[in-house]
């Protein structure tokens, strides 16, 4: 069922939210370092991908973010990305504020981890590893893409890591392999996105702002439909568990009665 949204204004700058910030900020900052360096070292520019470089950077992003959210979701949650964090605010999983502060710290951790190669002519040739629309597929397709990829992301993040009754040892494992998948579906298409912070700060630096915008609302209608889908359909409400345990403790205790009677 649906949560109820929260501005989460009481104490936004407790010890465990700012934790979780920093948490946030160094995780996402490696991610795109890790992200943007795979792109760069698999020496693509322009058009010159190929399937070997096409897993190198699936590969890269896969491992890389399955790692760093085993290596920060007991601090933050391991969204290390906006879209992530947009979701959990619109499903009721996360308040507005915290979810704004995750923002700024991802923002800060993708432009510091993508201007890491500014000094690197390769990474300058390739544009940083900034995503970019194939001029062969419209910007409709491109949104849709990109929506969908992100879909499935924050789907398996919500069944695996959010879901008490998801297999969360693995989570880090399944969310990376997610996120590897849609790479070697829309690499070829948009770049594979899913995440507003890795597009920025590649286009940042490289100056790449062409079609931006849909690294931005794409990859945040995906998280939010498959957030609120998950929410509606699978996880019950605080009150709704509540419920259910008085109704359980009620129905034990008229047991109990009914089995003393008997006796």
């Amino acid at each position: 069922m649906l949560r109820s949204w929260s501005l989460g204004v009481r104490d936004p700058f407790s010890p465990t939210t700012l934790l979780g910030c920093a948490a946030e900020f160094i995780g996402t900052f490696l991610f795109v370092f890790l992200g943007c360096g795979s792109v760069v070292s698999s020496g693509i520019v322009d058009d010159q991908l190929n399937s070997a470089r096409l897993l190198v950077i699936a590969i890269a992003h896969g491992f890389a973010i399955a790692i760093l959210v085993a290596a920060t979701a007991g601090v933050s949650g391991g969204h290390l990305n906006p879209a992530v964090s947009f979701g959990f605010m619109m499903s009721g999983n996360m308040s507005i504020i915290k979810g704004l502060m995750y923002w700024i710290s991802q923002l800060a951790g993708a432009v510091l981890g993508a201007g890491f190669y500014r000094e690197f002519p390769s990474a300058i040739a390739g544009h940083f590893g900034a995503h970019a629309v194939n001029s062969k597929f419209t910007v409709i397709e491109a949104f849709g893409l990109e929506a969908l990829l992100t879909f499935v992301l924050v789907y398996v993040i919500f069944g695996t890591a959010v879901d008490k009754k998801g297999p969360s040892t693995i989570a880090p494992l399944t969310i990376g392999m997610a996120v590897l998948v849609d790479h070697l579906v829309g690499v070829p298409v948009t770049g594979a996105s899913m995440n507003p912070a890795r597009s920025l700060g590649a286009a940042l630096w490289s100056g790449q702002w062409k079609n931006h915008w849909i690294y931005w609302a794409a990859p945040l209608l995906g998280a939010t439909a498959a957030a609120l889908i998950y929410t509606a359909l699978f996880l019950p409400t605080v009150s709704s568990t509540q419920k259910q345990s008085t109704n359980d403790l009620i129905k034990n205790i008229k047991n109990e009665k009914h089995t003393e009677a008997v006796v």
